[in-house]
């Protein structure tokens, strides 16, 4: 059978600088599994791997997207089968990384087999967006499937988006979609899937994020904030710009247009103070994923599924 490796940990563990090894014996083909890394442009915040490193280490579904554009999990999916047969063709082991408990969510449970959207609807539905606002298209979600717009806020321009282009694509509401059943990328019967969780020590963890976002601030991340704003179509609640820390540095350089009285240095602080916080949470809900993941029986019945305490302990098993 043909082998499938899923590295899953949380942000800040070392994970990349492991894939980097494991590339190096020849035997792996990196495929992100990162929902920050799919954008151009967005280097420092996402702890990206740098233009050096990819061409030596290159990862597929890296630099994938434009920051104001989307990308489904439907299409993640996609695009992650397409890698693994491209591994396999090539006598590869496909090597899943990343921390995007929403993707391996979709890899391990499946989800429907709803079309990916194609870029002329996408196009469609981002100009009735910049023409009407979202909550218009909230309104016309409401006329197409009134049972999805009942749960979606009406600011939730990501997901309200990808249910209009899935109705003017299909001619059928995403609700129904969603109601047939689920297909895992796992589950594929010729291939031998292992999910491999890291859960280094918390405190360990804190201190690696404290020391990765203080990097990310002398690096720049606020000018390259500036520079997407500058480049791109952006609002702050674009899939990209909730990303941690870009979020924050947003709010901060609205904070201070604004506002140019306000102390840059107690204005600066409280942005950080606030990235770090909302990095932690991140950590830890991708702890309380794992920790479900390896409580759940019919993934442990169907996959190799094992637990480690550092990268350093999985490295062992996988050079």
């Amino acid at each position: 059978m043909q082998s499938v490796i899923c590295l899953i940990a949380p942000t800040a563990s070392g994970k990349t600088a492991l894939a980097y090894e494991l590339y190096d014996t020849g035997k792996y083909h990196l495929i992100s599994v990162d929902s920050a890394l799919i954008y151009r442009d967005m280097n420092i915040g996402t702890a990206k791997p740098t233009s050096k490193e990819l061409v030596k280490y290159p990862h597929a579904l890296v630099n994938i997207i434009k920051p104001d554009e989307t990308y489904s999990v439907a299409t993640f999916i996609n695009d992650t089968k397409r890698e693994i047969d491209f591994a396999h063709a090539n006598g590869k082991i496909p090597l899943l990384v990343g921390g995007t408990m929403m993707y391996y969510m979709a890899i391990l449970d499946g989800i429907n087999d709803i079309p990916a959207t194609l870029p002329a609807t996408r196009e469609t539905v981002n100009q009735m967006i910049a023409t009407h606002g979202i909550e218009h298209l909230h309104q016309y979600l409401h006329q197409i499937d009134p049972i999805l717009a009942q749960k979606l806020k009406p600011n939730d321009s990501q997901r309200i988006g990808r249910a209009v282009e899935v109705f003017l694509q299909t001619n059928k509401p995403l609700s129904e979609w969603q109601n047939q059943p689920n297909i895992a990328l796992a589950d594929n019967p010729a291939q031998n899937w292992s999910i491999f969780c890291v859960m280094p020590d918390r405190n360990w963890l804190h201190e690696r994020i404290d020391l990765r976002l203080q990097q990310m601030w002398q690096q720049g991340l606020v000018e390259e904030v500036i520079s997407l704003k500058n480049n791109y179509n952006l609002h702050a609640d674009m899939p990209s710009m909730r990303c941690v820390g870009y979020r924050q540095t947003w709010d901060f350089l609205e904070k201070i247009t604004k506002n140019p009285q306000i102390s840059m240095l107690e204005a600066r602080q409280a942005m950080q103070n606030e990235a770090l916080y909302a990095t932690r949470q991140l950590a830890k809900r991708q702890y309380t994923w794992m920790r479900k993941l390896l409580s759940t029986q019919k993934i442990i019945e169907r996959h190799n599924v094992q637990q480690f305490l550092s990268v350093q302990a999985l490295k062992n098993q996988l050079v």
